[in-house]
C-alpha cells in the first residue's frame, strides 16, 4: 500500500551477524543463510508509533514483539503467549486484563543502552502504548487503542493538547499501570471481549525501550530496537532493507500444531519441529515497484519468495489456477489463498463535490458506484485474481457472511444515468460532460500512482465514468505522498486496500466517525453507524452480534462513503531451496519460520 520519492539515505546500524555453523559454501567458511525478496511498495519508516503502511509494519513485526502472537500454522486463527508467560488474566466482564511478562528476555544491543544488557520489562509495554497517545508522534494507529476506552489515557492526551506541553509519561492513569517488574494491567471503561487481540500485533503493542526513543529522538524511525528475532542493519530509503539475526534473541524452537486434516501444514510442522528460531541469518528486501522487474527477478533466481505474483503474470504462472509446468519442474512451490482484505475507493465525505449526506450527494456516489464494472475490472486489471465484494467486511474474518448480497457489486449504467438525471447532474452546455445541480463543473479527482497496476485500475475508472458522462482526472503521486494528503483530508477520491485481524471490528473501523484521518480516510461520520459500531464492540461473538454487523454493512451501502470493489486472491511462490514457507494471514513475522538451503541455491546458480 505505500511508496514515495525521497532522497536516498543509507544507514548502517550494526555489523553483520554471526555465520551459521551448519551451512558452508564450497567446503570453506560457513555461509550466511540469506532470505531475499521484494516489496512492491516503499517503506515509510520503522517506528511503531508513526507508521501505518503494510510494508513498514511487516518489517516492524520482525523486530518488535508483543505479549501474544498467532500460531503460524493454525487455521482458523489461534492466539498463544509470546513474550507473556501465559495468556492474560481477564475479568468476567472483559474490562480488566493483567499481562505477566517472561523474565530473561532482552532487547537487541544498541548504543542507547550504553553497553549494558537491557531486559524486557512490563514498563516497556506501558510506555509503548502511551506513545500512541503522545501527540508528538501523530500515531495513525491511535484509533485502535482509543476506541477501547482505556481509562484515563484519552483524558491525558486531551490535557497535553490543551496545555500545549510535552506528554507526561510519568503521570499514572487508572487504565494502564505497571504492577511490578513483569506485570502490567489494562482497565477499560466498557467490556471488550476481543481486546486481547490487539496484543498480538508487534507494530501496535510491541515493547519499546524508552532509552532508545530518548537517545534517537526524532530519528527514532531510523533506529528500531526490539526483542524480536531480527534487527535492522542497513537501510536505503525506498530501495533496500537488510535485517540480520538478533544475537540477543532468546532460545526459541519450532513447535507448530496445525489441524490434523491439513496435510500441507502437517508436513511443514513435522519437518521443522525442534529447529532453533530464526533459521535464517539475514533478510534482504529490495523495493521493486514495477511488477515486471519484480517478477523477472524471481524467475532469474534473484528472489527466494515472491509474495503475490503480479496479476498481469498470473495467466503465465498459474494457468487455470494451477502452477505452470515449467515452474513446477523447477521445484517452485505455490501457496494460493483468499486474502483477508478489501479493495475500496473512498469518497471524501467532507469534500464539497462528492461528500455530504444530502440526497443529491448520496445519489451521486451511488450512481458512480453503479457505473463501475467490477467484472471487467477483475478480468482485465486484476487478471481474475479477485472476487466481487458485497461489503467492507473481508473473508477469513469473523463477521464475514458469504451469503450477504448488496448493491456494492451491482453494475447498471442505465440506473446510474437515471439517478444522475433525477438529482440534477445534467449536461447543461452540451459538451458531453455533466455538471453539478448548481451548474458548477462536475470533475472527479482520483488519486493514483504511476506504476502499471495503478494505471490499469485508473483506466477502468476512466472508462466507467466516460460511459455516464462524468469527467475524471488523475492525481498522480507516489503512495506515501497520497497517504499524507489523505490523512489530512485533502484528497477527493483514492483507491486503497485494507487488511485486518481475524475479526470484523478491524474493518468496521473504516466507517467509524471518531477514526477520521486514521482508518476512516473517507471521514464518514454517521451517528447511526457509530452507534452500531459501539454496540457490537461490547457483544460476545454470536448471532446477535452478526446481525448488528449486517446493519453496519447496509448503512455503508446506503450512504456509499466507500465504493467497495473486490477481495483479492494472492498467489505466493517460493524457490525450491526455501522450506517452511506457508501463509498465515495474521502473521507478518514469518521470516523466523522459513529456512533456506544455501547449497541448493548455489547449485541452481551454477546451472
Amino acid at each position: 500500500m505505500l511508496r514515495c520519492l525521497l532522497l536516498t539515505l543509507a544507514i548502517s546500524l550494526a555489523p553483520a551477524g554471526a555465520a551459521r555453523a551448519d551451512d558452508t559454501a564450497g567446503g570453506g567458511a560457513p555461509a550466511l543463510k540469506v532470505l531475499r525478496y521484494a516489496f512492491p511498495a516503499a517503506e515509510t519508516g520503522f517506528d511503531p508509533a508513526q507508521v501505518t503502511d503494510l510494508y513498514s509494519n511487516t518489517v516492524l513485526a520482525n523486530i518488535f514483539e508483543s505479549p501474544l502472537e498467532y500460531e503460524y500454522l493454525a487455521q482458523p486463527a489461534r492466539v498463544r503467549a509470546n513474550t507473556a508467560a501465559a495468556m492474560p488474566e481477564v475479568s468476567a466482564d472483559y474490562t480488566h486484563f493483567v499481562f505477566r511478562i517472561r523474565p530473561g528476555i532482552f532487547f537487541a544491543d544498541d548504543a542507547a543502552f550504553k553497553g549494558q544488557r537491557r531486559e524486557l520489562t512490563a514498563a516497556d509495554f506501558v510506555y509503548a502504548i502511551k506513545r500512541h497517545y503522545d501527540p508528538r508522534w501523530k500515531s495513525g494507529k491511535l484509533y485502535q487503542l482509543e476506541s477501547e476506552q482505556i481509562l484515563g489515557l484519552s483524558e491525558l492526551r486531551a490535557d497535553v493538547i490543551a496545555a500545549r506541553k510535552a506528554f507526561d509519561y510519568e503521570r499514572e492513569v487508572p487504565g494502564l499501570r505497571t504492577l511490578d517488574r513483569y506485570r502490567f494491567e489494562v482497565r477499560l471503561a466498557r467490556p471488550s471481549p476481543r481486546f486481547h487481540q490487539l496484543f498480538t500485533d508487534p507494530a501496535l503493542t510491541g515493547a519499546v525501550a524508552r532509552e532508545v526513543v530518548d537517545f534517537y529522538g526524532d530519528r527514532i524511525a531510523e533506529h528500531p530496537v526490539g526483542t524480536g528475532p531480527f534487527r535492522l542493519t542497513q537501510w536505503r530509503r525506498s530501495s533496500r532493507i537488510v535485517l540480520e539475526r538478533n544475537p540477543q534473541y532468546r532460545e526459541q524452537h519450532y513447535d507448530e500444531h496445525p489441524a490434523a486434516g491439513d496435510a500441507a501444514r502437517q508436513r511443514i510442522a513435522a519437518a521443522m519441529k525442534g529447529r532453533r528460531l530464526p533459521m535464517v541469518d539475514r533478510v534482504e528486501i529490495a523495493i521493486i515497484e514495477e511488477p515486471q522487474p519484480r517478477w523477472l527477478s524471481f524467475l532469474s533466481d534473484e528472489q527466494d519468495i515472491v509474495e503475490r505474483v503480479p496479476d498481469e503474470f498470473c495467466e503465465q504462472a498459474l494457468p487455470n489456477g494451477q502452477l505452470a509446468p515449467h515452474l513446477a519442474k523447477r521445484g517452485i512451490g505455490l501457496v494460493r489463498y483468499q486474502r483477508n482484505d478489501v479493495s475500496v475507493s473512498y469518497f471524501a465525505m467532507e469534500n464539497p463535490v462528492v461528500g455530504g449526506y444530502t440526497p443529491d450527494k448520496v445519489a451521486l456516489r451511488r450512481a458512480i458506484s453503479l457505473a463501475v464494472d467490477i467484472g471487467r475490472e477483475i478480468r482485465l486489471a486484476r487478471r481474475g485474481q479477485a472476487i466481487p465484494a458485497q461489503s467492507h467486511i473481508a473473508p477469513q474474518v469473523w463477521g464475514y457472511d458469504p451469503g450477504f448480497k448488496s448493491e456494492m457489486s451491482e453494475f447498471d449504467r442505465a440506473k446510474a444515468r437515471a439517478l444522475l438525471d433525477l438529482y440534477g447532474y445534467l449536461d447543461r452546455d452540451g459538451d458531453g460532460w455533466r455538471e453539478q445541480p448548481d451548474g458548477q463543473p462536475l470533475v472527479l479527482e482520483y488519486a493514483t500512482s504511476p506504476d502499471k497496476a495503478f494505471r490499469d485500475l485508473y483506466e477502468q475508472w476512466d472508462i466507467n465514468m466516460k460511459a455516464i458522462g462524468v469527467r475524471m482526472v488523475p492525481v498522480i503521486r507516489q503512495w506515501p505522498e497520497h497517504l499524507k494528503a489523505s490523512r489530512a483530508g485533502k484528497l477527493m477520491m483514492w483507491g486503497v486496500g485494507w487488511s485486518g485481524g481475524p475479526d470484523a471490528d478491524a474493518f468496521l473501523v473504516l466507517g467509524y466517525g471518531p477514526n477520521k484521518g486514521q482508518a476512516n480516510h473517507a471521514r464518514f461520520d454517521l451517528p447511526a453507524y457509530n452507534a452500531l459500531f459501539e454496540r457490537q464492540r461490547v457483544m460476545p461473538d454470536g448471532p446477535e452480534r452478526a446481525a448488528v454487523i449486517d446493519e453496519t454493512k447496509r448503512l455503508m451501502v446506503a450512504y456509499m462513503p466507500y465504493k467497495v470493489h473486490v477481495h483479492r486472491i494472492w498467489n505466493d511462490l517460493s524457490q525450491s531451496w526455501v522450506t517452511g514457507y506457508h501463509r498465515n494471514l495474521f502473521v507478518r513475522d514469518f521470516w523466523k519460520y522459513v529456512d533456506v538451503d544455501m547449497a541448493e541455491r548455489e547449485r541452481r546458480r551454477r546451472q
